[in-house]
């Protein structure tokens, strides 16, 4: 089974995600790869979303990596961390591809791409590289804002595009909005009344805090499904540090509720979690992204082995950082 994991740093000198070496795992391929996005070229309102991947990944070490609820531990599946990728000057589109790429070579290997941001825009790579293996792929996005503006500050590939461009290529289904223009909110008018947004779902986070079926979300889904979590869909009562924050938002147990519900039903291939744009000295919102990461994984694993409950575990070994 799961052998003793220790603290371990990869090439670039960042600690692996969940503090693992890179034989922490039963099985040949680790399930997970975890790639770093250091990336807020177009942040609109408070940039630092490019130190997000890394506050994730050194909270993370500090995880008991028991998970109560399903009763086992999900790192045993494999969780492997990329070097983090390099951001570029030539603008969010080269970006954009640059993450394609990169996702693609991750698919490649087997693996289920998790992103951690950096900005919304990175998420469209993600989606474009994962159409590439599953052409009848849909996105559940969790957001507090719709992204569904054509253009922003003179691009198309900006993070408040990033649903618009999205829902060009497969369907979306979006929880948890409460911030959008009144252009977005006329595009998502005018296709209720042509009939021709069945390719967009909208749940607003009024919906989920007057009560929300879950079954009533995840029907609106294909059979393989991306997540994308951008961290302002939660309250800034407890996610004060994005770029964005938006008060109105959901809570720990609403966010996990629509993963699980998902990962239930769905086969999930890639997820991402981005905007996380730390606060100096507060360390519990980049606590919470690691541990929802981590909670994403083992709601993905259950789903993929769903007998598979009570293994026989080995502890984290607690040596120092290397």
């Amino acid at each position: 089974m799961g052998v003793a994991a220790a603290r371990h740093t990869s090439v670039d000198g960042i600690l692996n995600f969940g503090g693992l070496s890179g034989t922490a795992f039963t099985g040949s391929t680790p399930a997970f790869s975890v790639l770093p996005v250091p990336y807020d070229l177009t942040a609109s309102y408070i940039s630092g979303m490019r130190n997000g991947p890394r506050a994730i990944i050194e909270a993370s070490t500090h995880m008991e990596l028991y998970d109560e609820e399903l009763d086992c531990e999900p790192y045993e599946a494999g969780i492997e961390t990329c070097a983090q990728m390099e951001a570029t000057a030539l603008g969010p589109e080269e970006m954009i591809k640059r993450v394609r790429a990169a996702v693609s070579g991750i698919i490649a290997g087997g693996r289920i791409p998790v992103l951690l941001g950096g900005e919304h825009s990175i998420t469209l790579g993600l989606v474009q590289a994962l159409l590439d293996k599953y052409p009848l792929l849909s996105v559940l996005q969790l957001d507090a804002h719709a992204d569904m503006r054509d253009t922003y500050q003179d691009t198309p590939f900006n993070h408040a595009c990033v649903a618009r461009r999205i829902s060009e290529l497969c369907p979306i289904v979006q929880v948890g909005i409460r911030s959008l223009c009144i252009e977005e909110a006329e595009f998502l008018k005018r296709g209720e009344k042509a009939g021709k947004n069945a390719r967009i779902k909208t749940h607003y986070a009024t919906d989920v805090l007057k009560g929300i079926n879950w079954k009533d979300v995840v029907k609106d889904l294909t059979a393989d499904v991306c997540i994308t979590i951008d961290l302002d869909v939660f309250d800034p009562a407890i996610m004060p540090a994005t770029g964005t924050p938006e008060p109105g938002g959901l809570l720990w147990h609403d966010v996990l509720s629509a993963v699980k519900a998902t990962a239930g039903s769905r086969r999930v291939v890639g997820f991402d979690v981005v905007e996380l744009c730390p606060l100096p000295g507060v360390v519990a919102p980049d606590f919470l992204a690691a541990k929802l990461v981590y909670k994403m994984m083992a709601y993905v694993n259950a789903s993929k082995n769903p007998g598979r409950s009570k293994p026989g575990r080995k502890r984290r070994q607690t040596a120092a950082f290397q």
